[in-house]
C-alpha cells in the first residue's frame, strides 16, 4: 500500500473536487488517500466525510492545531505505522492534477525521494503567476540553494513522494516552520545521505493566492536563516532566541 497525505485547513470550498478526481484515479492504483484536517472550522470535515462514503481508499485524521507542515509530518507518521511502502503529500486545492502526481510514482526508480517542480524546461505551469510573485518565488530558490545547498529548481511545489525507509530516518526531527517546513525535509533527507530527484510537473494555481506579497519575503528569509543556523555550530543563537519572551520575536522567525 501506498500513501498521499492531503493537508487540510477550511478547504470545504475546494477539497471536495479535490477528493473526487484523485479518488477516481487512485481507486485501482493500491493507493490510500489521507486527509489531515488541522484546524479546521468550516464544514471540511463533512465535505471529507461524504467523499469517504463514496472512495473507500479516502480516510481522515483530525487535529486541533494548524499548520501545513505539522498536518503533513502527522500524515507521514500515521503512514508510517499503517506500513506504507511511498508516502507523498500534495496540496487540497489540486494545483497538481493526480496524472502529474502519478509521474512522481512511475519515476521515483531508485531514488529514495522525488519532487516535482514548476521550473523545469519541460514544466506545463498554466496558471500565468505576477512578476512579484516570480520574485519572490525565485528569490527564496536562491536562499535555498545558497545558505542549504539544495540545488533544486523548486522546492516549494506541493507535490513530493518519498520511500517510507527514508522518512523513518527524518520523520521525528521535521520542524514544522510556515515556510521552511518542505526545504527542512529535503535538507535532513540530504544530510543522511539520501538521493531525491526532481522532475517536470503540470501546475495549476485555481484562483488567486491570499497570500500578502508584502510580508512574504522576509518571513521566507528568516525561515531559512533559522533552518540554517540549526545545522551549523552557531545554533545556540536559536536556543536563546527560543528563550525570548513572544513580545520580542521577531514574527515567524
Amino acid at each position: 500500500m501506498n500513501t498521499i497525505v492531503i493537508p487540510a485547513h477550511n478547504e470545504e470550498k475546494r477539497i471536495r473536487k479535490t477528493l473526487e478526481i484523485y479518488g477516481e484515479f487512485f481507486k485501482k492504483k493500491n493507493f490510500e488517500i489521507l486527509i489531515v484536517l488541522n484546524g479546521c472550522k468550516d464544514k471540511t470535515l463533512d465535505v471529507v466525510k461524504k467523499s469517504e462514503k463514496k472512495y473507500k481508499i479516502i480516510r481522515h485524521i483530525e487535529f486541533k492545531q494548524a499548520g501545513k507542515g505539522f498536518a503533513i509530518v502527522e500524515g507521514f507518521k500515521n503512514a508510517i505505522k499503517r506500513k506504507s511502502n511511498l508516502i507523498g503529500f500534495v496540496d487540497a486545492d489540486l494545483a497538481t492534477p493526480p496524472v502529474a502526481f502519478f509521474d512522481l510514482v512511475k519515476d521515483i526508480g531508485e531514488s529514495d525521494g522525488i519532487i516535482a517542480s514548476r521550473w523545469m524546461k519541460k514544466s506545463i505551469v498554466k496558471t500565468k503567476q505576477s512578476i512579484l510573485r516570480r520574485i519572490t518565488s525565485r528569490s527564496f530558490n536562491f536562499l535555498v540553494r545558497s545558505l542549504l545547498g539544495l540545488k533544486f529548481s523548486d522546492t516549494q511545489c506541493g507535490a513530493k513522494l518519498f520511500k517510507a525507509e527514508a522518512l523513518k530516518e527524518v520523520v521525528e526531527s521535521i520542524g514544522t516552520t510556515k515556510w521552511a517546513f518542505d526545504v527542512d525535509l529535503l535538507y535532513r533527507l540530504k544530510r543522511k545521505g539520501y538521493k531525491i530527484k526532481e522532475i517536470p510537473t503540470t501546475w495549476e494555481e485555481p484562483g488567486k493566492s491570499h497570500l500578502s506579497l508584502l510580508k512574504i519575503p522576509f518571513q521566507m528569509f528568516s525561515a531559512i536563516l533559522r533552518l540554517r543556523l540549526i545545522h551549523s555550530p552557531f545554533n545556540f543563537i536559536v536556543r536563546a532566541y527560543n528563550k525570548l519572551p513572544e513580545k520580542i520575536k521577531i514574527h515567524n522567525l
